[in-house]
């Protein structure tokens, strides 16, 4: 049975590395070849009352675990923007986009008040050809997903 382009557009999972990333609004220079971290996870807590032993325990979830985003990207000359950022200390807001094979958004994650907390330098080795790679860690006040109509 033959699959239309309609079904496939609709109905088959995007893939990963179609993707837009803006800090601020600022999207130009803001490309990234690896991001990792967008994820709420809570902490949970084992409830027992004076009649657990005749209905059992309650598991409830409790406070939200801390937000640690991960940004990658290849160093490229004259653009500095992850160090200055660090340097300045300054909170801003994320957006991830998850984009069709148009380039349009499906899915967004919106990370907020991130502050840099680490930059990571590559590993060198004159053994290698591989690119240089710089990591910025990030943590988060806030996430949210978005789903595009």
């Amino acid at each position: 049975m033959a699959v239309d382009k309609k079904t496939i557009t609709q109905d088959y999972p995007l893939p990963v590395y179609n993707y837009q990333v803006s800090i601020d609004g600022i999207d130009e220079g803001m490309s990234f070849s690896e991001i990792s971290g967008l994820e709420m996870d809570y902490e949970h807590v084992l409830y027992r009352h004076g009649f657990s032993w005749i209905m059992g325990d309650y598991l409830i979830r409790a406070q939200r675990k801390p937000i640690s985003v991960s940004l990658k990207r290849g160093i490229v000359k004259n653009r500095k923007f992850l160090y200055d950022w660090l340097r300045a200390e300054n909170k801003k807001n994320i957006s991830i986009a998850l984009c069709d094979e148009n380039g349009d958004p499906i899915v967004s994650w919106e990370v907020y008040r991130t502050l840099p907390i680490k930059l990571n330098a590559p590993s060198f080795s004159a053994s290698t050809n591989d690119v240089a790679i710089e990591s910025l860690d990030l943590i988060a006040h806030n996430i949210k997903l978005i789903h595009h109509e």
